[in-house]
């Protein structure tokens, strides 16, 4: 019985693709996206690595079966080898959108499938990559991702957003990606927040005495750790952030090629989706930055709050209104997708920035690195409390839905769903 038992569970294991190969090209080029995509704004980062991911994943899919597909069945050889339809997809993509990375990633895709023997089985993965790349660039080509739009507010009521000293004469950036079609999402107010609290109670006036408090630039009640993890958030978050984050994690897990693949899509879905989600948000309500609402305290008709002309932050404010927060909004998501395939505990991860300063923290939760992220904007000083909080319980709604509605697994297959 017993043995019967164990060969019932390895053929379970296999069915839904546990076998671990010894090199995973979805992680190696997973690491190549990142790099490739470093020097975008956070929101064209997600979008590039979320096509990219869902193309290795239809690569890798087509081949393996495990999953129901995204863009469409793509015929594929079951001798077909994986590896290199993942490679052929990643490169593919990402050979389309930076044709002046196109030697630095040619050199890449050669060194990558040198590691795959020669045969009929490498070259029917490449092409299955390949279609998958096509695919998932037509997917996307018309999504309102083009062209840019700003906004200038039309007056300077108490609570509105009005541009920071750093934002340029064109005003607000990626007012049209609130209208961005989003990859999973049915549009992108499906998860709007509800509305900021209002300037005259008691929540508000809280949440603006802390930021005051702590978020100065010159402030002498922040701690050290929270002004290291400010920095820290200030150059980190989003693609760059969650993929290293889940790199960790597949490793440590010794998850499958097709599992890795999966992931990577699920994870990178979310965190676009869940940027077209806050634009929408931020963009419908237009709530005024905490260092201009401290500056004009005196408009806001609440005896608790008291303007401060001299106050700025201690990180730069991104050009656009501040509820919800987008940097919460994008990581609950990420974090509500990897703990429903890794758990919510005992894990390793590190989290760097490239500095300067250079600094480097370890987590073993991913509700850790959340509530850094929170502190982080408020320390900062370019958000509310509230503004964390909201785009959090935004940030799982998406996260939530998009792992519930989308590459679900073709057969039960219980590993971390």
């Amino acid at each position: 019985m017993i043995m019967r038992m164990a060969i019932a569970t390895l053929v379970a294991i296999l069915g839904c693709g546990r076998a671990i190969a010894n090199a995973d090209p979805v992680l190696e080029w997973n690491e190549i996206l990142i790099a490739t995509v470093r020097e975008q704004p956070p929101p064209i980062q997600n979008r590039f690595a979320a096509i990219t991911q869902l193309a290795v994943f239809e690569a890798v899919n087509a081949v393996t079966g495990d999953y129901r597909p995204y863009l469409a069945t793509i015929a594929a050889d079951r001798h077909a080898s994986p590896e290199a339809a993942a490679i052929g997809a990643a490169h593919g993509v990402l050979r389309h959108y930076f044709p002046d990375r196109a030697t630095t990633l040619d050199d890449a895709r050669a060194q990558s499938l040198a590691k795959i023997p020669d045969g009929p089985g490498k070259a029917a993965g490449i092409a299955i990559g390949e279609s998958a790349a096509a695919l998932a660039i037509e997917a996307r080509v018309g999504d309102g991702s083009e062209p840019p739009e700003s906004y200038l507010p039309s007056s300077s009521d108490p609570g509105g957003w009005q541009p920071t000293p750093d934002c340029p004469a064109a005003g607000g950036f990626f007012l049209q990606w609130r209208n961005v079609k989003p990859f999973v999402l049915r549009r992108g107010d499906q998860f709007r927040s509800d509305p900021p609290p209002t300037l005259t109670g008691s929540r508000y006036a809280r949440d603006f005495g802390e930021v005051a408090e702590v978020g100065g630039r010159g402030s002498a009640r922040r701690p050290r750790d929270r002004a290291e993890v400010a920095k820290l958030y200030e150059q980190v978050g989003d693609a760059l952030l969650w993929n290293p984050v889940a790199r960790q994690l597949a490793t440590a897990a010794r998850h499958s090629l097709g599992q890795n693949a999966r992931t990577f899509a699920l994870l990178n879905m979310a965190l676009n989706d869940a940027g077209i989600a806050v634009m929408d948000t931020k963009y419908h309500y237009n709530f005024w930055r905490p260092e201009t609402a401290i500056e004009g305290a005196a408009t806001d008709r609440n005896e608790r709050t008291h303007p401060d002309s001299a106050f700025a932050p201690f990180i730069v404010a991104p050009c656009f209104p501040s509820y919800p927060s987008g940097h919460a909004s994008t990581s609950y998501a990420a974090r509500e997708v990897l703990e429903q395939l890794f758990g919510v505990r005992g894990h390793s991860i590190s989290v760097s920035s490239a500095g300067p300063p250079r600094i480097a923290l370890r987590y073993v939760t991913l509700k850790a690195i959340t509530t850094d992220i929170d502190d982080a904007r408020i320390y900062g000083g370019i958000h509310f409390r509230f503004d964390q909080e909201e785009g959090a319980e935004q940030g799982r709604q998406v996260g939530s839905y998009i792992h519930r509605h989308s590459l679900r697994p073709v057969r039960d297959c219980a590993y971390g769903d």
